[in-house]
């Protein structure tokens, strides 16, 4: 997954403004500023779903409060992004179509994620090269999570 994140980010934004790209030497969890970035990330994702009426199906999916479930997006967010595997460490390999099985996954609640995810990207992510390549990377995990 982390060498497909470096693929998609090989193009330079349209301004000719420099914009670090992810690199084995900075990851996009460093790019996106770490701990606190990928923490941000997650938590204005949930923010989102909660706020906005286009995901009340998607949000009614999910147990209460959010507490716990933000935390375990910001664990695998963080190995997935390159830093700490905090997911793995202690839940195992997160098998992400497997353990969303018992979920009912349609075309609709993918882009109601999708939504609250570039939502949560636009705000969070200032790199626009990292930014783009994030969105490309998780519309194609959120498809992979389709079904329905």
């Amino acid at each position: 997954m982390k060498q497909l994140i470096q693929r998609i980010f090989t193009k330079q934004p349209a301004q000719n403004k420099p914009v670090e790209a992810p690199s084995p030497e900075k990851t996009p969890y460093e790019l996106m500023g770490g701990e606190a970035g990928a923490r941000a990330l997650a938590n204005r994702f949930y923010d989102i779903m909660a706020q906005e009426a286009y995901t009340k199906p998607l949000y009614d999916m999910h147990p209460q409060p959010l507490d716990r479930i933000r935390q375990v997006f910001f664990e695998f967010l963080s190995g997935w992004l390159g830093g700490p595997d905090l997911f793995v460490e202690k839940h195992g390999h997160p098998m992400l179509r497997k353990r969303h099985m018992p979920f009912p996954i349609d075309q609709d609640l993918r882009d109601q994620w999708m939504f609250c995810m570039n939502k949560a990207l636009d705000e969070q992510v200032d790199n626009p090269l990292l930014r783009e390549g994030l969105r490309q990377s998780l519309a194609q995990l959120a498809s992979h999570m389709i079904n329905q």
